[in-house]
């Protein structure tokens, strides 16, 4: 009675795209095996999920498939569960004294639901106000990439973002705004295709309403080349 309990309450939270941590669940013992190893345990777990499906992998189009997700997995929609390829967002002296705001917006989000292992896509804005340093243009674009390439719920994925840039940066005045489409939603359970998600974090000054509506007027601001 319990574990069926548990398991409704598990369904439950994935339903209802419920995150349990600002922080990314990780074992204690997430990075004692190499790549490789893991690509090997993976392929042969892909191998069993295709072979109950019911799947003849010995076809010349199936046969390679546990080996490519296995890497898939493990190279790159994951790799952001490796601290190792974290980006090192280098930054600069604000010599030129620019005090405004710094928006960076469209960043592509590829990332994927924790709850189902479906696609999460869509774009995120960034901003931040100096605090007598700058950081590159395409490391914010990088640190979207890095958390984005793990387990997400958009939720988390705002904050982990936020909060790395303020540790880069030295500052609170940082925020993030993320509009994405769940193809757990999209494509299973209700299958509206039109619904998207949007999710914020503002800190230090992008509290106050005056900044925060700025930024979005700027967000609104039609890119012309």
């Amino acid at each position: 009675m319990k574990i069926e309990n548990n398991i409704e309450e598990y369904d439950a939270i994935g339903e209802n795209h419920i995150g349990t941590s600002s922080d990314t669940p990780l074992r204690d013992d997430a990075f004692e095996r190499s790549d490789s190893e893991k690509i090997e345990l993976i392929k042969a777990d892909v191998r069993h999920i295709m072979e109950t499906l019911g799947l003849d992998l010995t076809d010349d189009s199936l046969n390679g498939t546990p080996n490519r997700v296995a890497k898939m997995f493990v190279n790159e929609i994951f790799s952001g569960l490796d601290p190792k390829k974290k980006p090192k967002a280098s930054t600069f002296d604000n010599k030129y004294k620019y005090g405004e705001m710094l928006v960076e917006k469209n960043i592509t989000v590829y990332s994927t639901c924790e709850h189902h292992l479906l696609p999460i896509v869509g774009r995120a804005h960034i901003a931040y106000i100096s605090n007598g340093t700058v950081v590159g243009l395409s490391k914010m674009n990088r640190v979207v990439d890095y958390y984005a390439k793990r387990p997400q719920v958009q939720e988390r994925l705002t904050i982990q973002v936020v909060k790395e840039l303020q540790k880069v940066l030295n500052t609170q005045d940082v925020a993030c705004i993320i509009d994405a489409k769940h193809l757990c939603v999209n494509s299973r359970g209700i299958r509206d295709i039109e619904s998207s998600t949007v999710t914020s974090e503002f800190g230090g000054k992008f509290k106050e309403e005056a900044t925060r509506r700025e930024l979005l007027e700027y967000i609104k601001m039609e890119t012309k080349f």
